[in-house]
């Protein structure tokens, strides 16, 4: 990451003092310039070329958007200018949003929207099996921890290297300016590490090697014997991935992984991660138009997930994130980025959204999970500064064989007992013939499920039209979609050369080893 900031004291401004940028789009590869001003001045459309002994910065305009020619930067340069008033600071990062495999494409999709419908500058770089690498400001930063449903977690990239052996290691990491991420009186570990076709495969080596060299540069930075040991909320966690010798430093952004949104405290026996559940609802291409049904709603994540979605309401509103202690982060970005978010809520939209389980007390528990999510939306308050939602999600105690359809078309989307923590695998396999009724009770609905059952399509005694493999941690799941006699609209996909060719393709993804974050 690079940090740049303009110190001012005047509001008088000459093409020889300093140069004004704006924010526009930039290419999808180039670095995007986003600038806080503090003061009242007029964006100038053409910019002279300012010459500094140890670096030099040129920008030109085309396409009504100006594109970053030439940056030549020292390590944490501070350009600071005394003859105009306010601060100005750009911050580039580059982030990876980890996932569940074979979630990939639909989280690059979702950071893709996000940053064409905030004011932000994300842009898709790669991917790999269960993360998406992407180019983000500040803001953008904060926008996809506040907003992003289906990552797990967001890391910032510090360090990336290649390393044969335990002394390029060290070298590689101590060069990284960890005193641009980790302030003084902070805690540091190496919290995992995964090496995959690498020379360097000793986990534990790997960690101490990585621990001891950001933590002499921090020592030497702040000049001290040896960093704290940190305590909860003061400690930044790195994780450290080997790739065929090339490293990557992952300083973690969360804390808490982001599919804990803070409201559900009563999660049942064998809850659906919160990110996993969204994303279902938009690998079926759900709208918030369309009814919903959940016949085995369990702790209501499905249920809770698609009210979240419909009702515009960011997921991460109702927590705080790590970000928030490191050296970088900026409160006031934070809050704007909140307001903003909170003022694209609209509760006045009407949800058709149904869930019911056999289970009384999981019924009663998604309830109150519901009302928890409604309040830590809203920031503590109930009603996000307007009336409650007249059309809330209906929730009841009902055996999924006695569940009917509430209207002619819908989807089911339901996550059953997989065999696992919840029921035997005799059991799980007679619940799914069962199922069958579902055919029935919704003929014209479109039945999506979710199964660690590779052979749950013959126990439904029916092929599903799609198929897609979903690892959460170590645990293989299948997502069967049924069209129920519906075509599946989607959207056309544009020809091949006009394709963007930086969002990834989960099909060329990846690959090779596993990871388990």
């Amino acid at each position: 990451m690079t940090i740049v900031s303009f110190s001012t004291k005047t509001s008088t401004i000459s093409f020889s003092d300093i140069l004004i940028f704006c924010k526009n789009s930039f290419g999808s590869r180039i670095p995007c310039l986003f600038f806080h001003l503090t003061i009242d001045v007029v964006i100038i459309s053409v910019l002279r070329i300012i010459e500094y002994s140890k670096y030099s910065l040129s920008i030109f305009m085309r396409s009504r958007s100006f594109y970053l020619a030439k940056v030549k930067l020292l390590p944490r340069v501070q350009w600071r200018f005394q003859k105009m008033h306010g601060a100005v600071r750009l911050y580039l990062m580059i982030l990876v949003a980890l996932c569940g495999g074979g979630l990939e494409k639909i989280v690059a999709n979702e950071i893709r929207k996000l940053g064409e419908c905030s004011p932000s500058h994300l842009a898709i770089i790669d991917s790999g099996f269960g993360s998406v690498r992407f180019e983000s400001d500040l803001t953008g930063a904060y926008h996809a921890l506040l907003s992003l449903r289906t990552a797990d977690r967001l890391l910032l990239e510090a360090a990336s290297f290649t390393a044969a052996d335990f002394d390029e290691l060290f070298e590689g990491t101590q060069a990284a300016a960890w005193e641009d991420y980790i302030p003084k009186g902070m805690g540091l570990a190496v919290d995992k590490v995964r090496s995959n076709h690498s020379r360097l495969a000793a986990e534990t080596s790997i960690q101490s090697v990585v621990h001891k060299a950001a933590a002499d540069r921090l020592c030497q930075h702040y000049r001290q014997l040896s960093l704290p040991e940190g305590g909860p909320g003061n400690k930044a966690l790195l994780r450290v991935h080997l790739e065929k010798n090339r490293v990557q430093i992952l300083l973690d952004l969360c804390g808490k992984p982001l599919f804990r949104r803070g409201y559900r405290l009563e999660g049942g026996a064998a809850p659906l991660r919160e990110s996993t559940a969204a994303a279902l609802l938009l690998q079926t291409l759900w709208r918030r138009k369309h009814p919903l049904y959940d016949p085995f709603c369990g702790a209501g994540t499905v249920v809770i997930e698609a009210a979240l979605y419909a009702w515009d309401v960011a997921p991460g509103l109702g927590r705080g994130f790590a970000v928030s202690a490191l050296s970088f982060a900026d409160a006031a970005v934070e809050n704007d980025v909140r307001r903003a978010l909170l003022e694209r809520i609209d509760l006045s939209r009407t949800v058709r959204i149904f869930g019911s389980d056999s289970n009384g007390e999981a019924v009663e528990a998604a309830k109150a999970n519901l009302e928890r999510a409604l309040k830590a939306a809203g920031g503590g308050k109930n009603t996000f500064g307007s009336p409650r939602p007249a059309c809330l999600p209906k929730l009841w105690r009902r055996p999924m064989e006695e569940a009917a359809a509430p209207y002619d078309e819908g989807f089911i989307i339901t996550n059953p007992p997989y065999g696992v923590r919840l029921l035997d695998k005799e059991n799980s396999e007679e619940l799914y013939r069962r199922m069958n009724v579902l055919k029935d009770n919704f003929p014209s609905w479109r039945i999506n499920v979710l199964s660690a059952h590779a052979g749950f399509e013959s126990f439904f005694g029916q092929k599903a039209d799609r198929c897609k493999k979903i690892t959460s941690g170590a645990l293989e799941t299948y997502f069967y979609e049924y069209d129920g006699g519906v075509k599946r609209k989607e959207k056309p996909c544009p020809p091949e050369n006009t394709r963007n060719k930086n969002v990834p393709d989960a099909k060329k993804s990846g690959g090779g080893k596993i990871y388990t974050w």
